[in-house]
Parts: C-alpha cells; sequence; structure tokens
C-alpha cells in the first residue's frame, strides 16, 4: 500500500452547545496572558484501532459502527461545549474578546486513503499527520475550536482536535478533551467543571508593540519524530548529573538535543549571535494557594535560559551539559510564586524581556531553542467509548528550532518531536552521538 496520505472530507456540520450560555457570561474577556501566546492553533491527535469484535453481545460491537462514532462523539461534544462556552464562540480582531454566542464549532468527518493506520502512526515526520486536522495550525480565525474525524479504509480512527492557544495552553486542552471523554462516557459528573477566572488575575493590557506571531513560518521547516527509550534516557541523565542532583529526564534530554544540534549547525560567523533555550513553565501549581488544573486558559511563563559563551565553545562536551542542566534548572525554579505575585500586580518586567527577545529575533541577533513537555499528562486516557487510544501524537508545528515531548504508551521513553529548518535537521540526524541515542521507529 502506498504511504501517500490522501484525505477527503466527507461532511463537514456545526455542533453547538446543547444549552445557551447566559447573558451575563456573554464576553469572554482574554487575558494578558492570553494575548501574549502564539496566535496558533494547539494540536492533538488521538489514534484508536478499534479492535472489537462483531459478536453483538460485545459492549464494544456498537464501536465498530463509524456513524455510531460519530454520532456518539457530536453529542458529547455539543454537551461539554456548555460547560466551555467561550470555544463555542467567535474570537473578535484585537485578542481581547471572545463573543460567547454560542455559533459552534466545526466537526469534519474524513476518510483516509493511500495509507494503514499502522503505516500513519510508524510515521517519523510529522507533517504527514496535519492532514487529520481540521484547520491549518497557523491560520487561526474566528473559531477557537474544531474537530476532524479521520477514518482509514483499512479500519481504525484518528481524532484530530484544535484549540486556539489564544486561549488555552496545553494543560486546558488536554483538560478539555479529558471532560469531553469523561462527558462521552456518561462520567461527566467526575470532573471539575472549568474555572475562567485568568483574565481577573491577568487583566489584559496594551501590548501593541508585542507580536505573538514572531517565529512563526512554514518555509523549510521539517518536523521529525524521534523516541529515546528509558536506557537512553538514564544514560544521559548519569552523565549530566552533577554533584547536588541527577537532572530530570527533560533538563537531560533538552540539554542532549540543544547540544547536539549545536554541535552539528554551528559555525564561527554565529559567535555574537545570543543562544537561549526556553522552557514554559506550568504557572498554577505556583499560586498561593495553588490553582486547580481545572482552572482554563494560558496559565504559564516562560524559563529564558542564556547559553554562556564558554559553554558555546566546548559545546557537545560534558562539561558544558552539566553547566546547561544547573543553569536551566535555577532559571525554571524562578518561576515560583513570587514571579506569579509580580506578574498579578502588574509588574512588566517579564514583558520587557518578551518584547526585547522577540526584537531581537527579527534582526537575526537571536537563536532561540524551545522545549515543551506533555509528560505525565494523561493523553492515554482518553478512552471515549471504546478502549484507549493506541497512539497519541502530534502534527508539525510552524516554528524552527521547536521540540515537544510526549511519553511513549508504556510511559518509560519519551517521544521528542524536533522542528528544524531542513538543512538543520539533516545535520542533526547525521550526527553520531545523536543517532546513538535513538531508537528505531517501530511504531509505539
Amino acid at each position: 500500500m502506498s504511504n501517500v496520505v490522501e484525505i477527503e472530507v466527507i461532511s463537514n456540520e456545526i455542533i453547538k452547545p446543547n444549552s445557551p450560555t447566559p447573558d451575563h457570561l456573554r464576553r469572554y474577556k482574554l487575558s494578558s496572558l492570553d494575548q501574549i501566546s502564539p496566535k496558533v492553533y494547539n494540536p492533538l491527535l488521538f489514534f484508536y484501532e478499534l479492535n472489537g469484535t462483531d459478536d453483538p453481545d460485545d459492549e464494544h460491537h456498537k464501536f465498530n459502527n463509524i456513524t455510531f462514532i460519530s454520532n456518539h462523539l457530536k453529542k458529547s461534544l455539543s454537551e461539554v461545549l456548555a460547560l466551555f462556552y467561550p470555544l463555542a464562540g467567535r474570537q473578535l480582531k484585537g485578542d481581547l474578546i471572545v463573543d460567547c454566542n454560542d455559533e459552534g464549532v466545526p466537526f469534519l468527518e474524513a476518510k483516509v486513503k493511500g495509507q494503514s493506520i499502522s503505516d500513519a502512526i510508524k510515521a517519523p515526520i510529522a507533517s504527514d499527520h496535519n492532514k487529520f486536522l481540521p484547520f491549518k495550525l497557523d491560520e487561526v480565525g474566528e473559531f477557537a475550536l474544531g474537530v476532524q474525524l479521520n477514518v482509514f479504509e483499512s479500519g481504525g480512527i484518528v481524532i484530530g482536535v484544535c484549540i486556539s492557544h489564544k486561549l488555552a495552553d496545553a494543560l486546558s486542552s488536554i483538560m478539555f478533551v479529558k471532560t469531553w471523554v469523561a462527558t462521552a462516557r456518561g462520567e461527566a459528573d467526575t470532573i471539575a467543571p472549568p474555572e475562567f477566572v485568568s483574565a481577573t488575575l491577568f487583566p489584559p493590557k496594551n501590548l501593541r508593540s508585542y507580536d505573538s506571531t514572531v517565529g512563526i513560518t512554514r518555509k523549510n521547516i521539517i518536523a521529525k519524530r524521534f523516541i529515546f527509550d528509558s536506557t537512553a534516557i538514564e544514560t544521559l541523565k548519569t552523565k549530566l548529573s552533577d554533584q547536588d542532583r541527577a537532572p530530570s529526564r527533560v533538563e537531560a534530554l533538552s540539554t542532549f538535543i540543544w547540544s547536539r544540534f549545536m554541535a552539528a549547525t554551528y559555525k564561527s560567523d554565529d559567535s555574537k549571535k545570543l543562544y537561549t533555550i526556553i522552557h514554559p513553565v506550568n504557572l498554577r501549581p505556583k499560586f498561593d494557594p495553588p490553582l486547580q488544573n481545572h482552572h482554563f486558559g494560558n496559565y504559564y511563563r516562560v524559563a529564558f535560559t542564556v547559553v554562556p559563551s564558554s559553554c558555546i565553545s566546548t559545546v557537545g562536551e560534558d562539561s558544558c551539559g552539566r553547566e546547561l542542566v544547573k543553569q536551566i534548572r535555577e532559571e525554571i525554579k524562578k518561576i515560583d510564586t513570587e514571579f506569579v505575585t509580580k506578574l498579578i500586580e502588574g509588574n512588566e518586567e517579564h514583558f520587557d524581556i518578551l518584547e526585547d527577545s522577540a526584537n531581537r529575533f527579527v534582526r537575526d541577533e537571536l537563536v532561540t531553542s524551545a522545549f515543551t513537555s506533555l509528560l505525565k499528562f494523561p493523553i492515554y486516557e482518553a478512552d471515549f467509548g471504546w478502549g484507549n487510544p493506541t497512539w497519541v501524537g502530534s502534527p508539525a508545528l510552524n516554528f524552527s528550532n521547536v521540540t515537544a515531548f510526549f511519553d511513549t504508551k508504556t510511559g518509560d521513553g519519551i517521544e521528542a518531536y524536533i522542528s528544524l529548518n531542513r538543512d538543520d535537521m539533516a545535520k542533526l540526524e547525521a550526527d553520531n552521538e545523536f543517532q546513538a541515542f535513538v531508537s528505531p521507529l517501530l511504531g509505539c
């Protein structure tokens, strides 16, 4: 069978909430942290092989019927939209207000031709999966949410979900799916409803000089998936340990990938550039008292690690790696309760740093490498009624020098989605030390 993926959209419906949004909730304000979030969609892909039987007495038998599955998803989506009412509204220009008018969200159904679900799961190039989504990721329009149900001719489905990053961070996106899943199983009362208070905590600001689209590009970018098994990760943690403590999985793998990227691509005429490593940090546990995971919105900020010039000259050496791990840990620790308090009080320092970094990036004076983690998130618990996903993945993002970490299904390894300039990707893949730690892509 050919590996070329062909998608034929066979239906496109608008799913509306099953109950109206009260008048006093019709205008949803975005917070200042929503404003500075990238104008892209957060994507998630859930693959299901649907290995049910044809026995009508089997409780999963009904989930072999695609029409039943489609209707089941649409009905539960309508119910959950009543809770997540901003997602069913319309985003207005200016990134300040959502009109919660209950006009609904697109639900597309598509046939997948030319590829089996097992082939799709094994695809190393993440852009192969973008066709499973209802939107292009960097074309955020009036819709805050979209869903696409993809049906493979040879069996199995993929549910593609896109949620506007202007309204939700990764955790909020996953909590939406978790609530949708519980609703589909008739267990909505077991999940705490979302809290929409982000604009109260972080009122919107006049940020006209800040461009949240900086860094978004489609040109000459390729994203690939690499698997690091538990043995490779433990070896890296040991190599990068110091006398204080061993690095976390994220600290170790971020440092390793950045070091091999630099060793493979660094040129002497880049010596005057500033190199930074970025890690998004969840703010919810940093509040006093901590906020719960069901607080919806963009509750994250980024830790900036400026790589010292001494490390640039010794990149690839263990001493550089251990120094970087220590610095990354220190910068992440700075995103603490005091940091959150200053943000709430309107401190401008963090916003000034963001604006300065964006300006440096535009002037080609700054090279950023971002590492975002979905590790330990309950992505493999998305059972709509027919069982947990066979695999959960991500499509290609429209940023260069970005890596997203996902747990493998077994939970002991990490899938790293690395997005780079095509030439840089070729150099990284040719790096022998990088390849020594990567496992073959044999499925999940």
